[in-house]
């Protein structure tokens, strides 16, 4: 039961950190596009081959979406920690094991569950960080040089994803020592690639 509220959770994270992204990708395609006919319209090529068609280019404004940059750097801070709570639960990380495979089993559960408490640890820490920094961000009122909006939205909306990314982790941690202890299984099936 908890675990397909935890699985449920993490999905729905992953699906908004996917909107989120799919967004930025098409705010960057437009705002490359912009630049690229802007750059076209003061181009003595076009200029050249028609002055008329160069000016009506200029005139109609186009251009780079004004701060799509500070855009681009708040929203893909958010879908990191949006993707991470799925990969925390579905064990995506890469992983390399070098000698693993020669340890025995018992060694190799014990060493999956160390590193994912150690994992889930550097999580909370993370996003205890995260916290702070946004406080400092709010308390400063620190802006963004074009757009103007507060840093501290960027940090909140990192923030939240990281909480539910701690969720997910201390979850994965708890689950991992207890299936180290009880030998039952209360994580879903890895889907990481091994190196």
């Amino acid at each position: 039961m908890l675990l397909k509220l935890v699985e449920r959770l993490a999905r729905f994270m992953a699906i908004l950190g996917g909107l989120v992204l799919t967004a930025l990708i098409a705010l960057t395609c437009v705002s490359v596009l912009g630049r690229g006919l802007n750059t076209l319209g003061h181009s003595a090529f076009l200029t050249s081959l028609s002055e008329g068609a160069a000016n009506a280019l200029i005139a109609a404004g186009v251009g780079p979406v004004s701060g799509d940059f500070e855009l681009v750097e708040a929203g893909i801070s958010f879908t990191i920690f949006a993707f991470l709570p799925i990969c925390q639960l579905r064990k995506g990380h890469a992983a390399v094991d070098v000698f693993a495979g020669s340890f025995p089993h018992l060694m190799n559960r014990f060493l999956v569950t160390f590193w994912e408490v150690l994992l889930s640890a550097l999580i909370l820490l993370i996003t205890w960080r995260l916290f702070v920094g946004m406080e400092d961000k709010m308390r400063y009122g620190e802006t963004t040089f074009i757009l103007q909006f507060p840093i501290w939205w960027a940090y909140a909306l990192s923030f939240g994803a990281a909480l539910i990314a701690s969720v997910v982790a201390l979850y994965c941690a708890i689950a991992r020592v207890a299936e180290l202890i009880t030998g039952q299984r209360f994580m879903p099936d890895a889907e990481g690639g091994v190196h």
